[in-house]
């Protein structure tokens, strides 16, 4: 809140989210039943949410240094994916992965509170 940085306004993250649904709507009109990356199977996955080597990289250390399972292995996935979708990237960059892993850990810390 202190920060000296450019603000983004209300309407303009509206914005994004409306385009980020219309992305996935579109990525998933030939499936019945799945509108968004959320609702992707498992199945589904390892084809819609594709990583570099460093990115691979990158969620395997997080796997292992937060003992993690596969089912957190895919909701990084797919939370990636969403994060891709909200900056109109084709392509799940590392910041992206690294931006939902480090949700993930801020989940884990709030278990059992």
């Amino acid at each position: 809140m202190t920060a000296k940085r450019k603000v983004e306004s209300s309407a303009s993250i509206q914005d994004r989210v409306i385009r980020a649904k219309d992305i996935q709507q579109e990525r998933f009109k030939r499936y019945s039943g799945i509108y968004t990356n959320a609702m992707m199977p498992s199945a589904m996955v390892k084809d819609i949410c594709c990583i570099s080597k460093v990115g691979q990289n990158l969620l395997k250390t997080a796997m292992e240094k937060l003992v993690l399972s596969g089912r957190a292995y895919n909701r990084i996935l797919k939370v990636s994916r969403t994060i891709a979708d909200l900056a109109n990237s084709e392509t799940i960059q590392e910041n992206y992965l690294a931006e939902a892993i480090h949700y993930r850990s801020l989940d884990r810390q709030s278990w059992g509170t």
